[in-house]
């Protein structure tokens, strides 16, 4: 009978699977009316707005341009770039557990994420977790994203390991799907207590 491939690192995603991630938890001290911030978060600073940051656009091109649009709200449009750090409220219950249980192990560690490389350079120090990964392939550094498959290809190159080798955890199902597409192994993250199962049926813990 063939036998798989041995899976022989572990690839995080970082954002709400790490980390937790919310920018509701920023602005909500500074936008005391719930019906004012949920409007702020629909229309200006948005998710999606915040993605061309993770794509590789620099932060002097976002803010002015949104600054430009939404006048009223430029106190708070320069506080999403001062104080990027408090829209991560801290680490996602369970997951560094198990980075931590990983590395006891000796299972090879590395990250990819979405994350915009000015923020990047600003949470990484207060982030020690990653001093468990080899390797961290930030999309803000290489203007590539996931869901793309270039970036994937970037990650394996620089991982050094075989597709069929890589087990790689993300809260998106997109993400997971571009990953298996090229071999690599997925779980879609919900909580840690899934994962840690499935990381457990692997022998990986």
């Amino acid at each position: 009978m063939f036998d798989a491939p041995k899976i022989t690192a572990v690839v995080w995603d970082v954002g709400r699977v790490l980390y937790r991630w919310e920018l509701r938890h920023l602005f909500r001290e500074l936008i005391a009316d719930e019906a004012e911030l949920d409007w702020f978060l629909a229309n200006v600073v948005t998710e999606e707005w915040h993605f061309e940051h993770d794509a590789g656009r620099p932060l002097a091109e976002m803010l002015p341009e949104r600054i430009a649009q939404f006048p009223a709200y430029a106190t708070h449009i320069r506080a999403y770039a001062e104080r990027f750090n408090d829209t991560i409220p801290g680490p996602v219950p369970g997951t560094h557990a198990l980075v931590e249980r990983l590395a006891e192990r000796g299972v090879a560690q590395f990250a990819l994420t979405n994350f915009g490389a000015e923020f990047w350079d600003v949470f990484l120090p207060t982030a020690p977790v990653f001093g468990h990964m080899q390797d961290i392939v930030v999309s803000g550094r290489e203007c590539l994203v996931k869901p793309d498959p270039a970036i994937y290809a970037l990650a394996e190159a620089r991982y050094g390991h075989p597709p069929q080798q890589l087990f790689f955890i993300d809260d998106r199902a997109d993400n997971i799907a571009a990953a298996k597409a090229r071999g690599w192994h997925g779980h879609v993250f919900t909580d840690a207590g899934p994962l840690e199962a499935e990381l457990a049926r692997l022998g990986l813990l």
